[in-house]
């Protein structure tokens, strides 16, 4: 600790009323000794009048020495006192030296009298030039005002709403100019005239930093995970395509070919019952792979998404779910008069899409509801079904990555999800999304 920094602690201790201790204890001996003393010769005086002088001497003589061994008595309880303060102060001085906390202490005009080695290192400054100047030093100028009344406010009531902890991050000001961000808890000590401000703080710099790599991790992941939903979208649309297109017209021109060999072999000669049974059985499978190839190409991207729009596409989706799981499904889709953009349509389709498969796999349920209503600020889609409930969550067993995917595609268009599940009560998914993130914006002229 430098000289100066001693100073300060020494005038910190004056105030506090440390050094106050042994001026008391002597002020208190000479009062009593005066007073015993007198006591003793008046005693003296009055108990024994008729005693000879030399009598009178010697009682007055024993009351001057147990006077004396009263005050070497308390002298001695005195300078135990002192050793006891200066063995307490010596404490404080090295855990003020020694932690790892920045720690300033301030008096009531906010004026720096204690700075410890630990604030030297954050504050990049020597106590020695830190000490008697403002604490408004090392406050970045915008935030003066605040901290000031911050201060007198504590002050006053006492009460303070700054404590150490992650919720609260101030900026402090080092002696070069750079900012930094920190975590501050304030504490005070003595009385009206004499009032001192400890202010306990810690750098938290590298944790700002980590907290906001993380951020950028997460929203580099989200919209990574926001670019492979498109490039999937876009590959199922391309197979969807090449398999109606290309595949399906191969089929349906091989079925053609084949009715007119069928035809012309017919009107040559009565037909074999062997070569009839066989182009039958051939046109029926051609029509088996055609059905096969459109439910195929459907299941990758509806044509009707695209082409009539969300509510033809979900009435296809409940359709094919029903005839393929048997489970009964009562949807109502009313979204009056707003017309949905491409990628918020394809979202709320999946959506829905995998909360049926989730119901189809986990929930041995009979019954499903859905719901699609539009108001003034939200779209809101509600899926349930009456099955087993929360044991139906995936999540329940391992990592349910289908409700991931429906967690990123609503953070895409800035809504929000609730998943409500109880056993035995059903699972019910609602997804709120913002009316104005899910509409055709209007074209520009």
């Amino acid at each position: 600790m430098s000289e100066h920094e001693g100073r300060n602690l020494a005038h910190t201790n004056d105030r506090s009323g440390l050094r106050a201790v042994p001026r008391r204890a002597i002020a208190q001996a000479a009062l009593t000794a005066a007073a015993v003393l007198g006591l003793a010769w008046a005693g003296v005086r009055y108990v024994f009048p008729l005693c000879a002088p030399g009598v009178l001497w010697a009682g007055w003589l024993a009351a001057a020495a147990a006077t004396c061994a009263l005050l070497v008595g308390m002298r001695r309880a005195a300078r135990k006192s002192i050793d006891r303060t200066v063995l307490s102060q010596k404490q404080l001085d090295g855990i003020i030296r020694s932690t790892t906390e920045a720690i300033i202490t301030i008096d009531a005009a906010q004026r720096i009298v204690m700075f410890n080695p630990m604030a030297e290192r954050v504050f990049r400054c020597p106590a020695s030039d830190a000490t008697g100047t403002p604490l408004s030093r090392f406050i970045p100028e915008r935030y003066r005002g605040a901290h000031e009344l911050q201060v007198r406010d504590f002050g006053m009531t006492g009460v303070s709403d700054r404590q150490m902890g992650p919720a609260r991050v101030l900026y402090g000001l080092r002696a070069d100019g750079c900012e930094f961000p920190i975590e501050a808890s304030i504490s005070q000590t003595g009385d009206d005239d004499s009032k001192l401000f400890t202010v306990v703080l810690r750098d938290v710099t590298d944790r700002v930093k980590a907290e906001a790599d993380l951020r950028q991790s997460r929203e580099d992941l989200r919209a990574l995970s926001a670019n492979l939903q498109q490039i999937r979208e876009v590959e199922k649309s391309r197979i969807a395509r090449e398999l109606h297109d290309d595949l399906g017209q191969t089929l349906s021109a091989l079925k053609m070919d084949v009715s007119a060999l069928e035809t012309r072999l017919a009107a040559r000669a009565a037909l074999d019952e062997g070569v009839a049974a066989q182009l039958a059985r051939m046109l029926g499978l051609i029509d088996r792979n055609i059905a096969s190839l459109r439910r195929i190409a459907a299941r990758q991207r509806p044509v009707m998404l695209d082409d009539l729009g969300l509510p033809a596409a979900i009435d296809w989706l409940i359709g094919d779910f029903t005839q393929r799981h048997g489970i009964d499904v009562n949807h109502d889709v009313d979204t009056g008069d707003l017309a949905f953009n491409a990628e918020a349509a394809t979202a709320v389709f999946r959506i829905i899409e995998e909360a049926l498969v989730n119901i189809a796999r986990h929930a041995h349920a009979s019954h499903a509801e859905l719901s699609l209503r539009v108001t003034d600020e939200n779209c809101v889609l509600r899926v349930g079904d009456n099955g087993i409930g929360a044991s139906a969550l995936p999540a329940a067993h391992g990592k349910s990555f289908g409700l991931i995917g429906v967690r990123e595609r609503v953070n895409a268009l800035g809504g929000r999800v609730f998943i409500d599940s109880m056993p035995e009560n059903g699972f019910v998914l609602t997804v709120i999304l913002p009316r104005e993130t899910v509409r055709e914006k209007e074209s520009q002229p």
